[in-house]
């Protein structure tokens, strides 16, 4: 019936059934159909057709004014009910940056959303800038619900807690130029006298395991400690200086003069859902369906 007001409107203002076709985007034919099953409906001819177009009869001009109000009426009846469903939707703001992608939650909410239509994601830049990163972590719950991203900043843990949702294994990165970038595996004696920076400004238990293995077990490399967070000046710097650097599979693609190779080593860095201390009442719950999600259970959500 609406679609029959649209078109009943619309081929008024034109004055033809063709001109309305053409701005409706459908032949003419259908827009006869249409206006003959809506006088079929009304029950009295609408319109007086002639080879030079279509006019309204007396009961068309009376009901043209009827037809427009009842359009209005649809689109604002439209609009309330999308404000009130609004008015009901939960939106999670998730903070995402290259070192801290969030493509791991979207992907796992865009298999569910349809189901938890309640809930919304907002997603907020932020930089990765070792300067400002501590201050970025400690607005997690207020500026900011959720980040996802590998956990690599145990000395934060005051500010947040953490949903894992695996890990990532660690590797090695190399400057495009430098003698190993061709190997498909580093193993960790082929760093036998090379530089090797290790970034753990973040206090991280797995990179400081990672370092006290290197130095007991391999004194051949040369650890270069970096006491600073992971931030993209670390991966320009270690392009530029020629400089070994331990990273993580996840950030394969974050500088362009950098390869990033599998390594033999048996550690991996736990990734997931860093959140706060004391979430709100909506965001526990969208943290209790992704949660629910690792064991294939979908709970519900009032």
């Amino acid at each position: 019936m609406i679609e029959q007001l649209k078109t009943f409107v619309q081929v008024v203002e034109s004055g033809s059934f063709s001109k309305a076709a053409e701005k409706l985007f459908i032949s003419s034919t259908a827009v006869m159909k249409q206006m003959n099953l809506l006088e079929k409906q009304a029950g009295v001819p609408l319109f007086i057709r002639t080879n030079h177009g279509v006019s309204l009869t007396k009961a068309g001009t009376s009901f043209i004014k009827d037809a427009k109000y009842m359009l209005q009426y649809f689109q604002e009846s439209l609009i309330r009910m999308h404000h009130s469903e609004q008015a009901n939707r939960h939106v999670v703001r998730v903070g995402t940056s290259m070192l801290n992608p969030c493509k791991v939650l979207i992907d796992l909410w865009n298999g569910i959303s349809d189901i938890y239509p309640q809930f919304g994601i907002n997603i907020v830049h932020f930089e990765d800038d070792a300067h400002t990163l501590p201050t970025t972590y400690r607005m997690i719950g207020q500026s900011l619900d959720i980040i996802a991203g590998p956990f690599l900043t145990d000395n934060l843990k005051d500010h947040y807690r953490m949903l894992e949702l695996g890990s990532y294994r660690v590797c090695f990165a190399v400057s495009r130029q430098h003698r190993l970038a061709s190997r498909k595996t580093l193993f960790v004696k082929d760093l036998y006298g090379e530089r090797l920076a290790v970034v753990n400004g973040g206090n991280s238990a797995v990179i400081h395991d990672i370092r006290n293995f290197l130095k007991m077990k391999h004194p051949q490399i040369q650890i270069k400690d970096v006491p600073r967070l992971y931030d993209l000046d670390v991966f320009n710097r270690c392009e530029e200086s020629n400089t070994v650097m331990l990273t993580l599979e996840a950030w394969a693609d974050i500088h362009p003069s950098l390869v990033t190779i599998p390594s033999d080593l048996d550690f991996t860095v736990p990734y997931g859902l860093i959140y706060p201390l004391h979430p709100s009442k909506e965001v526990g719950q969208f943290l209790e369906i992704i949660k629910e999600m690792q064991g294939n259970v979908l709970p519900k959500v009032e």
